[in-house]
């Protein structure tokens, strides 16, 4: 994993912009990074997987963008239009659905689609209705003309999904970066990815942070399950953390967590991110821009 020295954070007291425009700029050189070795490969299919919150929406249309500027024609696919249904999901021991598994995705579909876009550059898409959890009766057709298929979402290394095509460019994408204050941990990587998931949850889910704790138990063993096992597959390795995150997002989570009551099972683990964040001077998020990997968590984007 990747450290950040605490001594970036300094600058936050001194020049928040500069820290900001230097965070925003190293996740455009990565972003830029991979689209060169996409386009080098000369593949037609990317896989793009990593664990909740780890930025794979926003890093695979960046990624989509930076093909087309380098004048490659790139297009989208987001695994979660494949869902098959909430009547369909299997079931956890404690009789809850488990949303993790692969087996909540159609699987025969997906392969259809892939070898149609790797034989000809074309298919037709399912589109997933979340509010109904069902698919919808439109579709989305697709052509590729001549360029490149980025396919995001949490299970896009499993062997039933890019085993059939080993020509595939493979992305693993995470918020990688622990916090270092010489040797002291002070947030992380796995952190910064619970504040993410939190702060959407609650802005955008109407999900409380005690609710959101509640689930990432379930989600963290969704990850061991089926997404790390496959993650050293992955032709490159994306950290999507940026240096200046956690003092854009002690705004907007720090109140949250503080928020939660005492009795909360997970208080312990509240404490200790709580107590992480005073290491932090705070940064307006107003220096976010607009098409930040950030606004995707705190909105405005």
């Amino acid at each position: 994993k990747r450290l950040v020295e605490i001594d970036l954070y300094n600058i936050a007291a001194r020049s928040p912009e500069a820290l900001a425009e230097m965070s925003e700029r190293s996740y455009r050189e990565r972003v830029r990074y991979a689209a060169e070795k996409v386009r080098f490969s000369g593949t037609k299919i990317v896989m793009l997987t990593g664990p909740s919150a780890s930025g794979k929406t926003t890093s695979a249309h960046k990624l989509a963008e930076e093909l087309i500027r380098q004048g490659t024609p790139a297009h989208v696919v987001s695994l979660d239009n494949f869902f098959r249904g909430a009547e369909f999901y299997p079931r956890m021991p404690d009789g809850t659905l488990d949303y993790e598994n692969p087996d909540t995705m159609d699987l025969p579909l997906i392969r259809q689609c892939l070898r149609e876009l790797s034989e000809t550059g074309k298919t037709v898409l399912p589109i997933y209705d979340f509010t109904s959890e069902k698919r919808s009766d439109a579709t989305e057709p697709v052509d590729l003309q001549g360029g490149v298929c980025i396919v995001e979402g949490i299970h896009a290394l499993n062997d039933d999904i890019a085993g059939p095509h080993p020509e595939a460019a493979k992305l693993y994408i995470s918020a990688r970066s622990n916090v270092n204050d010489g040797a002291a941990l002070r947030f992380k990587g796995t952190w910064m990815r619970l504040t993410r998931r939190a702060v959407r949850d609650y802005s955008f889910r109407g999900t409380g942070v005690a609710d959101t704790l509640e689930m990432w138990a379930n989600v963290r063993r969704g990850e061991k399950l089926y997404i790390s096992p496959y993650k050293n597959r992955a032709d490159i390795i994306f950290d999507s953390s940026l240096p200046y995150e956690v003092s854009v997002m002690k705004n907007f989570a720090l109140p949250l967590l503080q928020a939660v009551p005492e009795e909360n099972t997970r208080r312990g683990e509240l404490l200790e991110l709580i107590e992480a964040f005073q290491w932090f001077e705070p940064i307006d998020p107003e220096l976010v821009p607009v098409d930040s990997l950030l606004r995707e968590f705190i909105g405005g984007g």
